[in-house]
């Protein structure tokens, strides 16, 4: 079981999003607020990470915000408090997807979609990030009802948004020109996710996953699932031949299963049972090299991609079920949330160095043995 160290953190409310604040975003409030002032001193070695929650539209008293909080790579500890807060009144902010590029947040409630910008806090010292809320309306994903999921393309030039109602729509970034609006993806949209050369976009609901081909806005391929399988999350990553590869989690009677799919035949390549609890939260390292998954008993494993072998498990990792998990932009560091009101940070161990150090120290052992046998002689 996991110790609450200072990796760990709770916030006060229950968390559903959680995502990583690009460096563009720090860099751009620093040199605005900096103005020409050469003696501000350079940020720590440290990240920002912003986080979406609370009690609902009800008389929980729970609060709605948004938050950010600090974390620092060399101690390994998240702010105690957030460092900065924003309420979004009654309204439960649930998904987020922060543009890649650091031009801001956007964030679904339960009927509309908005935007939010990252500034300067107001009287800090170092760097404090704040957000506020944007003068844009985003008309087209207003009174459109909850998004399950967000999601940027990597370069920030496109955005996929899937709804309750099965609703799929693409649009240009951020000129919101309507690319792809389909009404009947799937019953319910639980997942998407953008190819990292962004010519695809994988949706998961009931039934089949669909791929789109995002230029012609058509759908290409049906993945078809077995009959005991229940698609809830999908993921695009690199393989380390350079070539692109599809992972799915399904649910299945015996457990949760690791489905992996080429992506120019659009055929099976593996499937491997991961977990035996279900699963509530998926992500893939940007070098493509782990894979971590978010049980609903709180706790978090991180596979190796190319083997499937366990890298890192921390059980009970969260106290409730994890919420979200996203890996930093180095893919050295994961973050999770929880419905428990916890943020943590897991760093990734590297596995070439600590198989080297083991090395050395089988080495010395059998020089140390040498040794004793020649002066013994």
């Amino acid at each position: 079981m996991a110790a609450d160290g200072p990796n760990c953190k709770k916030y006060g409310v229950p968390l559903y999003g959680a995502a990583w604040v690009p460096p563009a975003a720090i860099r751009s409030v620093l040199s605005s607020s900096e103005d020409d002032d050469d003696s501000a001193a350079a940020p720590p070695e440290e990240n920002d990470v912003v986080l979406a929650g609370g009690g609902g539209e009800g008389s929980s008293g729970i609060p709605n915000a948004l938050l950010i909080a600090n974390f620092n790579f060399e101690s390994n500890s998240l702010s105690d408090q957030p460092v900065a807060r924003l309420g979004t009144g009654t309204e439960l902010p649930y998904r987020i997807a922060v543009h890649p590029g650091g031009e801001g947040v956007i964030c679904s409630f339960p009927e509309s979609c908005r935007w939010y910008e990252w500034a300067a806090a107001e009287g800090a010292d170092g760097h404090a990030l704040d957000l506020r809320s944007s003068e844009r309306i985003l008309n087209h994903l207003e009174d459109v009802g909850q998004q399950l999921s967000l999601t940027f393309n990597s370069e920030g030039s496109l955005l996929a948004t899937g709804g309750e109602d099965g609703k799929l729509r693409i649009f240009k970034w951020s000129s919101m020109e309507l690319m792809l609006n389909e009404a009947n993806a799937h019953t319910s949209v639980k997942d998407l996710h953008f190819s990292p050369n962004g010519k695809f976009l994988v949706s998961v609901g009931s039934g089949s996953a669909r791929v789109w081909d995002v230029d012609n806005s058509t759908a290409i391929a049906s993945l078809q699932k077995e009959n005991d399988e229940r698609f809830s999350f999908c993921k695009f990553s690199s393989a380390r031949d350079g070539n692109q590869v599809l992972y799915i989690i399904a649910m299945k009677d015996q457990g949760t299963c690791m489905l992996k799919w080429n992506t120019t035949s659009w055929n099976k390549i593996s499937s491997k049972r991961i977990a035996r609890d279900a699963v509530s939260a998926f992500d893939v390292s940007a070098d493509g090299k782990l894979l971590a998954i978010g049980t609903i008993q709180g706790d978090i494993w991180v596979l190796n991609s190319d083997n499937m072998r366990v890298h890192t498990v921390v059980k009970k990792a969260h106290l409730g079920l994890v919420t979200a998990l996203r890996f930093s932009q180095d893919s050295r560091s994961l973050l999770s949330a929880s419905m428990d009101s916890s943020a943590r940070v897991t760093q990734m161990k590297d596995e070439t160095r600590n198989g080297l150090n083991l090395w050395i120290i089988l080495f010395v052992i059998l020089l140390a043995i040498a040794a004793y046998f020649i002066i013994s002689k």
